[in-house]
């Protein structure tokens, strides 16, 4: 049985591990705890079902998956957190690791296998055993979305909230458009519709969103690892905002995707 450790507030940690599933697994059914609020999207989980992380105690996996957080996300995970028997994983992104390190507990989980997802800072990497690259790949989408052609050739601003970024995600697509002197048709694919958005701003909530991708014109949005990687083939037509973090270093990742493309 596989188990996969995805604590996280937003939908990145559910994104990520599920393209791990499909990428190293094939799609083996699994067992994933969170607590995020998006486990309740059946689109999101496909075949694998979710129970809080509380039960992580009560279960006996062959492999436990840690995803982006080594010691969890408040640090509650530590050496005797591992099953006994477990091979344990960890699937390695970005982070502020000088905010993240203080809560690393004195007896941290040993990993049988580290997956580098992007590259590490120094620090960060040193302070983990030796790391393999591995480029994720995303499940087929179920079918076209139903709102390509709404998609096509509109500047898409992509994001899962919450609503003040996406005002502000909105704002920064004016002020790109009015710069470039274009006055597109923008459409937001998120969750949820905010209030307040701009009448003249459309929402679709397609699930995944990536496949919209190549039809958009341009995609806005923040610099959270799923979206830059999703957008690595189109990337000059990709506007990104970083925002703040506690952990997740959004800027950095934006600075390295733009000096790429």
């Amino acid at each position: 049985m596989i188990v996969c450790y995805a604590e996280g507030g937003g939908l990145g940690h559910l994104t990520r591990i599920r393209a791990y599933l499909h990428t190293v697994h094939g799609d083996e059914p699994a067992t994933i705890l969170s607590t995020s609020p998006f486990t309740a999207d059946p689109r999101i989980l496909g075949p694998h079902r979710i129970l809080p992380a509380a039960h992580l105690p009560e279960l006996r996996p062959t492999t436990l998956v840690v995803d982006a957080f080594p010691a969890g996300l408040h640090g509650e995970l530590h050496a005797s957190s591992a099953p006994p028997g477990a091979r344990v994983v960890h699937l390695a992104r970005l982070l502020r690791w000088d905010a993240y390190q203080p809560i690393l507990p004195p007896d941290p989980l040993r990993f049988d296998q580290v997956w580098r997802l992007e590259p590490l800072s120094e620090p960060h990497a040193a302070a983990l055993p030796p790391t393999s690259p591995l480029d994720l790949a995303d499940p087929p989408a179920p079918a076209e979305p139903d709102c390509v052609d709404v998609a096509d050739g509109s500047w898409l601003i992509v994001h899962s909230g919450p609503a003040s970024e996406i005002h502000e995600l909105v704002r920064y697509a004016r002020d790109c458009a009015a710069a470039e002197g274009l006055p597109p048709r923008l459409v937001l694919v998120a969750p949820q519709r905010p209030a307040g958005l701009p009448s003249d701003v459309e929402h679709v909530d397609p699930y995944p969103a990536w496949p919209l991708f190549a039809v958009a014109h341009r995609v806005v949005s923040a610099a959270g690892f799923n979206v830059v990687r999703q957008m690595r083939p189109w990337r000059s037509k990709h506007l990104m905002l970083p925002f703040p973090r506690r952990f997740d270093d959004q800027f950095t990742r934006a600075a390295r995707a733009r000096q790429a493309a």
